[in-house]
């Protein structure tokens, strides 16, 4: 994987000005399009479309600086078909527009190079298991949100906060098959993990292929696959966000997997009263790499 990204990042700066396809490189390197995306935005720390953009602008602050070419040319140059929509892109990496830099020098905000490397970390093993299932479906009430990716979601707690408190036992009464009890479930999920765009959030329970979902339901149907479950206990949601990151960090790098489509489920095991510290068991879809 680390030499897959490398790949990627070597491809975006021979064709810094083009659309490239992004399954094209990954089929070219043995992995999935999806896969090299999700892994992508989690140790780069933002979406590959980001980084274009931010890899474009540096490059063509350079042009602008120089002054050797027109506003125009240096926009068709980089992918842009006016100096108008350069020009709302450079701000927006820059925080000033081009001419403004050509006059001044600056101010330049430089996206560097990425480069990435394999760290020897995992001194602490990570607690996992892999398994085998049948198709299953998921159900409960679902909401779309925004994803945020560091601390509580206010709007996952508004949507849970807004069921009234005999739905909860309801709900789990209704759950059948693995992963038990309640459950935590993002579908839809932006593959370059952009904070903001919006995914399908399911508060609800696992039951198997064919129990009816009540009509007042939500349902999410998930088809038979593997998938990594990870432990995770201590402060919530720290302790989950963590383990999640190090599942692109840590797991992924060093295991013949990879993510496939499909929804993230969360089942919480225990917790404490005011849910300040939970064990909670993170599901992931995978398929060999």
């Amino acid at each position: 994987m680390i030499s897959a990204l490398n790949r990627l990042v070597d491809l975006v700066e021979e064709h810094i000005a083009e659309e490239f396809d992004v399954r094209g490189v990954a089929a070219e390197v043995g992995t999935t399009g999806y896969h090299l995306r999700r892994m992508f935005s989690s140790l780069a720390g933002m979406p590959l479309s980001e980084y274009v953009r931010r890899r474009r602008m540096t490059l063509a602050a350079a042009d602008v600086v120089r002054g050797d070419d027109d506003l125009l040319t240096i926009a068709v140059r980089h992918g842009y078909g006016s100096t108008e929509a350069f020009g709302r892109a450079f701000r927006a990496v820059h925080g000033a527009g081009p001419g403004e830099v050509r006059r001044e020098g600056g101010p330049l905000r430089t996206q560097p190079q990425l480069r990435f490397h394999l760290t020897v970390e995992g001194s602490v093993p990570m607690d996992t298991r892999l398994i085998d299932r049948p198709a299953f479906r998921l159900i409960g009430h679902a909401a779309r949100v925004p994803l945020i990716h560091h601390g509580v979601n206010p709007h996952i707690q508004e949507h849970i906060t807004a069921l009234p408190p005999e739905e909860h036992p309801r709900l789990k009464a209704l759950g059948d098959t693995e992963p038990g009890g309640l459950l935590q479930v993002s579908d839809d999920v932006d593959p370059d993990g952009r904070e903001g765009t919006e995914l399908t959030y399911l508060h609800g329970v696992a039951v198997s292929r064919n129990t009816p979902a009540p009509e007042d339901l939500d349902a999410i149907e998930v088809p038979a696959g593997k998938w990594a479950v990870f432990r995770t206990a201590g402060p919530h949601p720290q302790a989950l966000q963590t383990t999640w990151a190090a599942t692109a960090t840590e797991w992924f790098p060093s295991n013949p997997w990879r993510l496939r489509p499909g929804p993230s489920i969360v089942a919480v095991l225990e917790r404490a009263d005011d849910f300040s510290t939970a064990s909670c068991e993170l599901w992931l879809p995978v398929e060999p790499a």
